[in-house]
């Protein structure tokens, strides 16, 4: 049975994405570290989904889910870096801001949704989140104050969620797709705008 995690994306890893004209764009790949600013997808297997989380203006949004093929260089990667200056991984320097010149970076190959800034999770929701550990023991999220996260330091890291918890994210993330720009555009419905001047 697979399992669900969620990993936050820093600001800076979010402006990253919007100034490489990344939205709307799946990831193929994400890294995985050992320094905290990247942290390690331990105990994730090929099968698992990581949910990429962003924190903006006290919001939690969801900005891709990433269902986990391997963790393995591949072809793809390019060549492995012979000096400390090289690229570690030079076929993927166009998702480079995801981490791959993290501590130990190591590629994740995945199947992802597309990038996306506009996928709010519902203060009800967020309420309801929780994570369990190896010893079976779960926590909920800190710092929520009338639906809205005053602080992010309880989602910074790479966490298993409850069954129950990955039930509720993946429903937002299949009601997001539905209602994708691309599907509203199709149907003739109006998208909401993202303003570029946000802070990420």
């Amino acid at each position: 049975m697979s399992d669900a995690f969620t990993v936050l994306w820093t600001h800076d890893t979010c402006r990253a994405l919007r100034k490489a004209g990344r939205a709307g764009e799946r990831p193929p790949v994400a890294f995985s570290g050992v320094h905290s600013s990247l942290p390690a997808w331990t105990g994730a297997r090929a099968g698992d989904e990581v949910y990429a989380l962003h924190v903006n203006r006290r919001e939690v949004f969801v900005v891709s889910r990433m269902r986990v093929i391997d963790m393995e260089r591949r072809d793809c990667c390019g060549a492995a870096p012979a000096t400390w200056e090289d690229a570690a991984y030079p076929g993927h320097g166009d998702w480079s801001m995801l981490g791959a010149g993290g501590c130990s970076a190591t590629a994740v190959h995945v199947d992802a949704t597309p990038v996306r800034f506009d996928v709010p999770l519902p203060g009800e929701l967020l309420a309801r989140l929780t994570w369990r550990n190896r010893r079976g023991q779960t926590r909920g999220l800190k710092h929520l104050v009338d639906g809205r996260l005053e602080s992010s330091v309880s989602l910074q890291g790479f966490y298993r969620l409850t069954p129950e918890a990955a039930g509720g994210l993946a429903e937002v993330v299949g009601s997001s797709l539905r209602r994708s720009p691309a599907n509203m555009a199709r149907d003739g419905l109006s998208t909401p705008a993202i303003s570029a001047s946000r802070p990420a």
